[in-house]
């Protein structure tokens, strides 16, 4: 048993509570109390505390690419060959280092559960390893041993564009063959105390519409979350609307792949009618704002999805930086700047889209709040960083929302066990171990530095 005391916590809506009392058994919360002093023998936690942070979007290899790709690599594509390039040299021991190193950086700032749209699934040439799920194990056990949670967003990815066109180069480590190849490799996953199995479809240019359809029932027959790449770029819009007739939301509507148990990544490029289908469906939204920004792919229309009934969650998919609390604040933010006016969503939003409705998003329902029932995953950020200093005198919610930075984190406990303590992660030389990992995984391409 542990039990916390938390100077402020966030409970739910729009404002943090003062003294709470967090008492957990075997790594679930058992009761909060509010509005009371710190006993004898209990954690205390100054600062401003709040449920763990749910990452629903990583592509954690993409890490390696932070820096590399802001001179001389002018649009998307560009920038997709950069990234291949570093996948066509991930190993299973290359591809822990560095998710470890990655997912100890994201502990750092705050998550606690992370969904990896994981699509590198075979050898280089596209053999198979001896056990099929070698790369995903890897990748799952990067997570753990950094000390968070995992959904392995197992993604299937059969095709080049939406005519069809095979998969070559380095993209034949995607292809499973078949979608019933992909379910049935994915199917001897599992689950486990701090790993969860669920599925994707990449997008509608890399699955065939026939398959969309039977991977959607497939994840539902498994109780399995399932994510899909929706409306990133123009031209996947008018890649459908040629092939089919349809943008990319229709398509998926009309394949029975939208719903509450769906999470459309980006969902930038959307008509009135995408946006009726997604909110009516109650399909999430995965916004992955520095992405977006750094790939110049435009502002998605969050506060328009959220109010047809779609929930918003983040990610900080191909980790430009890894800080949710920017990735949160930016959905208001951005919004400001397309529309000339403030206050589109409330602080209680945006916080729901870091906590819980991430954690359901990612099919960790439990892990999203700080209540009776829940698992004590927690979070706490200092009030009196040069950033947040000041906090204490007005709204503390608002003021880290708005200001703070995955720098102010603290601590970071999951079920309770200590991940993170004053700023530390307690396993993990994040520094280091990104720095080979890193290194590692870029090689000698002079092209890279």
């Amino acid at each position: 048993m542990t039990t916390f005391h938390c100077e402020q916590a966030w409970l739910g809506g729009d404002f943090a509570t003062r003294d709470v009392l967090i008492e957990t058994a075997d790594g679930v919360i058992t009761a909060v109390t509010a509005g009371v002093p710190a006993p004898e023998g209990v954690v205390v936690l100054p600062g401003l505390t709040l449920p763990g942070l749910a990452n629903t979007h990583s592509h954690v290899f993409h890490r390696a690419i932070r820096g590399h790709s802001q001179s001389g690599v002018a649009d998307f594509w560009l920038w997709r060959d950069l990234m291949y390039s570093v996948a066509e040299r991930l190993t299973p021991e290359l591809m822990y280092d560095l998710a470890r190193a990655t997912y100890a950086e994201m502990a750092l700032s705050g998550v606690t559960s992370v969904g990896e749209f994981h699509y590198v699934h075979h050898q280089a040439a596209g053999e198979r390893y001896a056990d099929p799920n070698e790369m995903s194990r890897a990748v799952i056990r990067a997570a753990n041993d950094a000390g968070i949670r995992i959904t392995l967003i197992d993604t299937c990815y059969l095709q080049a564009d939406v005519h069809g066109a095979p998969l070559t180069g380095v993209q034949r480590r995607f292809d499973d063959g078949s979608w019933q190849a992909w379910a049935q490799r994915v199917a001897q996953l599992g689950s486990g105390p701090m790993h969860r199995t669920g599925a994707a479809i990449h997008s509608v240019r890399a699955v065939p519409r026939a398959a969309m359809g039977p991977i959607a029932r497939t994840a539902r027959e498994h109780g399995w979350p399932l994510h899909v790449h929706l409306s990133e770029q123009p031209a996947e819009n008018r890649a459908a609307l040629e092939a089919f007739g349809l943008t990319p939301t229709a398509v998926l509507a009309a394949e029975g792949a939208l719903g509450a148990t769906t999470t459309a990544v980006h969902a930038t490029h959307l008509t009135d009618a995408d946006i009726a289908d997604l909110g009516g469906s109650r399909t999430f939204i995965s916004m992955c704002c520095t992405t977006e920004r750094d790939l110049a792919d435009g502002v998605g229309p969050a506060v328009r999805l959220l109010a047809a009934g779609s929930p918003l969650c983040v990610g900080s998919d191909a980790h430009m930086m890894i800080d949710l609390w920017e990735e949160a604040r930016a959905i208001e933010l951005d919004e400001r700047l397309v529309s000339g006016t403030r206050g589109h969503l409330s602080v209680g939003d945006l916080v729901r889209a870091m906590t819980t409705d991430g954690a359901t998003s990612i099919g960790w329902p439990e892990a999203g709040s700080i209540a009776q029932g829940a698992v004590a995953d927690l979070v706490t950020v200092r009030l009196d960083s040069p950033r947040t200093a000041g906090a204490r005198s007005g709204d503390a919610l608002a003021h880290v929302v708005f200001a703070a930075t995955a720098a102010d984190v603290t601590d970071v406990f999951v079920g309770g066990r200590p991940v993170v303590r004053e700023g530390r992660h307690r396993s993990v030389d994040v520094g280091r171990a990104l720095e080979s990992a890193v290194a590692a995984a870029l090689g000698a391409v002079d092209s890279l530095g």
